[in-house]
């Protein structure tokens, strides 16, 4: 009989998420490369988001620590006008699409949460931000796909929209073979002006 002793860590990271009429614009220039590349591990359009910062496997007794001050953060930052614009890849590996609007808000923003973050005692590895919203990955072996898929979306520019909501996120990568799936463990409104007052 297994034991359903629940983990002790979760995978975390804080994120920004377009709204669903932006992934909607992005899906549809994206159909054809569906049905032309479908052994491309695509991500779930509804898991598409935007990375601030990447903690990596935290204790789970760790997370509540990190609501309060993010409430804060996000209650005291104007929402900052994002765009889905052009594409890329990492390494031949990963297919993404850029982002445009207002980048220095933005960067401003994820310097912020990870200082909030250190200041909670969170010790991560602090990778360059760079802002991008991940696709898909190719198969091993596959040094071609992600290239003429990023080369046909190089064009596409989607209309901006405010980044309304600051996510803190959990995956269960590592813990099925399955896709990964994430989830929101909570996430607040930016620039609402309504401070918590935690």
């Amino acid at each position: 009989m297994h034991d359903q002793t629940p983990p002790a860590t979760v995978r975390v990271f804080i994120a920004l998420a377009p709204p669903d009429h932006a992934k909607e614009e992005l899906a549809r220039e994206l159909r054809p490369a569906y049905g032309t590349h479908p052994h491309m591990r695509w991500n779930r359009i509804e898991d598409w988001h935007i990375t601030l910062a990447f903690l990596g496997e935290l204790p789970v007794a760790t997370v509540p620590l990190l609501r309060p001050p993010l409430a804060r953060l996000a209650a005291a930052r104007r929402p900052p006008s994002l765009a889905l614009r052009g594409s890329g890849d990492f390494d031949d590996r990963v297919l993404w699409s850029g982002i445009g609007g207002d980048l220095d808000e933005l960067h401003t923003l994820a310097a912020d949460v990870r200082t909030t973050v250190k200041d909670c005692g969170v010790v991560f590895e602090e990778r360059p931000f760079r802002p991008h919203l991940t696709l898909a990955r190719a198969r091993r072996g596959d040094r071609s796909s992600v290239g003429e898929i990023a080369q046909g979306l190089a064009e596409f520019s989607g209309g901006e929209w405010p980044a309304e909501r600051l996510h803190l996120v959990g995956s269960n990568i590592g813990r099925s073979s399955g896709p990964i799936h994430y989830r929101d463990i909570e996430s607040w409104p930016l620039g609402d002006g309504n401070s918590p007052g935690l």
